[in-house]
């Protein structure tokens, strides 16, 4: 199962993800392998399971990086714009941002001020440059809406469960584009929501998974991806 995949060493933790089929894109393996872990989680970073980042929120187990990486894979090519909404230490976006390369923009939108001070900090040190040249742009707001300065994006990954399917986020999308997103408040199921070149929306469901629900507005605990 996909949390034996835990080892010694990042280049080890991607072997292993990639022996237990969570991902198949050579974009994937080269992303994760560029961005080492232990640049933004301080305990346990080559653990398949979530890490505490303090603040009352987690960093996903690495399994869940890679689903999301492989699922919206069709939309990192280089040049593409992403948008990360609960970006937390930053990592994720990160990863994003090796897939779109230089030509490319992610924006990482985060609730909790002092996430965004992590992450800030945690690219300045792993990836020098990219925040001055904004291939990575990080804000401090909140994500249920988006970040309309910005859009539209080929891709919106959200990394907390949202309640409802968050339509202000679908109208961030370009057509064609993809959103991954987990759904629920009890329970919740991960959904890729794509549009069409016509605008034409669709839904699949690809998972079920335990993410707290996130609402902005409460001091609640929650999982960023």
């Amino acid at each position: 199962m996909a949390w034996y995949c835990s080892a010694n060493s990042n280049e080890g933790l991607v072997n292993n993800l990639k022996t237990a089929k969570i991902f198949k894109s050579e974009g994937v393996e080269k992303a994760m392998k560029a961005v080492d872990r232990k640049n933004y989680v301080s305990q346990g970073p080559y653990n398949d399971t979530p890490q505490p980042l303090g603040f009352g929120a987690t960093i996903s187990a690495p399994h869940m990086h890679a689903y999301a990486l492989q699922y919206l894979e069709p939309f990192l090519k280089p040049g593409m714009k992403v948008l990360d909404v609960g970006c937390g230490s930053g990592y994720l976006t990160a990863c994003f941002s090796e897939m779109v390369g230089p030509e490319g923009k992610v924006i990482g939108i985060e609730h909790i001020k002092e996430l965004v001070d992590m992450s800030r900090r945690n690219i300045q040190k792993d990836r020098p440059g990219y925040l001055e040249s904004q291939r990575i742009i990080l804000v401090h707001g909140d994500g249920r809406k988006g970040y309309p300065e910005e859009s539209p994006y080929d891709c919106i990954h959200v990394g907390a469960a949202a309640e409802k399917e968050p339509h202000a986020l679908i109208d961030q999308l370009k057509a064609p584009g993809r959103l991954f997103v987990p759904v629920g408040v009890k329970s919740q199921s991960i959904y890729q929501i794509d549009k069409d070149e016509n605008g034409k929306v669709t839904r699949k469901e690809l998972m079920g998974v335990m993410v707290p629900y996130q609402n902005m507005l409460d001091d609640i605990k929650y999982e960023n991806f």
